[in-house]
C-alpha cells in the first residue's frame, strides 16, 4: 500500500493520513487536499485513487490500473478542473495555450461541470469499490457552482471526492466543514532537490534565484524555469543592470512589450523583485509592485514599462 506513494515525496502526514484510512477502512466521503501548489497535491489525489480504485487495495497495484488513472481513462473516475468558455465550448487552460487563446480572466469550475459530477454518481461504479472524482483547483468554483456541490458532498453514495485547493479559506466554509483535512506542506531544500532530480529537473538546482521564487515547491519551481526559458538573456542582463541612458530604458521597455506576452511581463516583475532584493535593492520593490497594478488593470504595456525602467533609478538618468 506504501508504494502506491513512492513518487510522492516529502509529504509524510499526508501519506500516513490516507493510508490509515484504508487500513482501518475508514475512508471519509470528501478530502480536501489543503496546501501551496506544486508540492505534490495532485500526485497524491493520483495516488489515492489507485488505492480506492483498486479490487484489492491491500495487494499491489496493477500497472494497468495505475496507466488508466494516469490517462484519466477509468469508468469510475471523474477528474475536474477549471475551464474556459470559448464558441460555447469549455476548454481547459492547458487547451486554451494550444489554442493560443488568450484570457482576461482565470479559468473556473463551472456549474454544469458540477452537474456533470451529479450525473456520475447517479450511477453505480462499474468496476472499482467506489467511484471516486478529483476537482482539481477547487477554489477556482464559481460561488453557483460551490452551492451546487454541497448536496453532493452531503451524500455522495459510493463515493469519494477529493478537492485540491491552497488552503481551507479558499472555499466556502460549508464545504471544508464537509472534508476531512489532508495538510500539505512546502518541501525543504533537500526534498525538492530529490523531485527536480526524479523530474530530469537537476539544472534548476544551479539557478538559486528560482528555487528562492518557488519558495519550497518543485511544481513553482520548474513553471518559473519554463518562464526564464522564454525571455533573452540579454535582455534579463539589462534589465538587472539597468542602463545609465534615457533612451536605453525607453528602448528596454520596448524590447520587453514587442518580445513578451502578457503572463510573462507579470512573471518578469516576479523574477526583478527577487533579483533586485539581492542587490540590496529593496527600495525598487514598491515601483515593481505598482508595474504590477497596472499590468493587471491592462494599461497599456509599454507605456507601464516606460515609467516604471524611469523611476528605478540607480543613478540619475543621462539624456542620451
Amino acid at each position: 500500500m506504501l508504494s502506491s506513494f513512492a513518487p510522492l515525496i516529502g509529504q509524510p502526514q499526508a501519506v500516513e493520513l490516507l493510508i490509515r484510512a484504508v487500513k482501518l477502512d475508514r475512508i471519509a466521503p470528501a478530502y480536501l487536499f489543503a496546501g501551496p501548489p506544486g508540492v505534490g497535491r495532485t500526485l497524491a489525489a493520483r495516488c489515492f485513487a489507485e488505492l480506492l480504485l483498486a479490487p484489492d487495495p491491500q495487494a499491489e497495484i496493477s500497472p494497468g490500473l495505475r496507466q488508466r488513472i494516469q490517462q484519466g481513462n477509468h469508468p469510475d473516475l471523474f477528474w475536474v478542473e477549471p475551464t474556459y468558455l470559448h464558441q460555447n465550448k469549455r476548454i481547459s487552460a492547458a487547451e486554451a495555450a494550444e489554442l493560443g487563446i488568450k484570457r482576461r480572466s482565470p479559468p473556473e469550475i463551472r456549474l454544469e461541470q458540477i452537474r456533470e459530477i451529479t450525473r456520475f454518481l447517479s450511477r453505480p461504479p462499474l468496476e472499482s469499490p467506489r467511484s471516486v472524482v478529483v476537482l482539481d483547483n477547487a477554489e477556482s468554483m464559481a460561488e453557483a457552482a460551490a452551492n451546487g456541490l454541497l448536496k453532493t458532498l452531503e451524500e455522495p453514495g459510493r463515493a469519494t471526492l477529493m478537492l485540491i485547493a491552497p488552503s481551507p479559506e479558499s472555499l466556502l466554509p460549508t464545504l471544508v466543514s464537509r472534508c476531512q483535512r489532508i495538510p500539505f506542506r512546502s518541501l525543504d531544500a533537500e526534498a525538492i532537490g530529490q523531485v527536480l532530480h526524479q523530474l530530469d529537473h537537476a539544472e534548476i538546482l544551479q539557478h538559486p534565484e528560482i528555487l528562492a521564487l518557488a519558495q519550497g515547491s518543485p511544481g513553482e519551481a520548474i513553471g518559473h524555469w519554463q518562464y526564464l526559458q522564454t525571455i533573452p538573456a540579454e535582455l534579463l542582463t539589462q534589465l538587472l543592470d539597468l542602463p545609465p541612458t534615457l533612451r536605453d530604458r525607453l528602448d528596454l521597455a520596448r524590447q520587453i512589450e514587442q518580445t513578451l506576452d502578457p503572463e510573462a511581463q507579470l512573471w518578469l516583475l516576479d523574477y526583478l523583485q527577487q533579483g533586485y532584493w539581492q542587490q540590496g535593492h529593496a527600495d525598487r520593490l514598491q515601483r515593481l509592485e505598482k508595474a504590477r497594478r497596472y499590468l493587471s488593470q491592462y494599461v497599456q504595456p509599454r507605456l507601464v514599462w516606460e515609467v516604471t525602467l524611469m523611476e528605478l533609478e540607480r543613478s540619475p538618468l543621462k539624456a542620451s
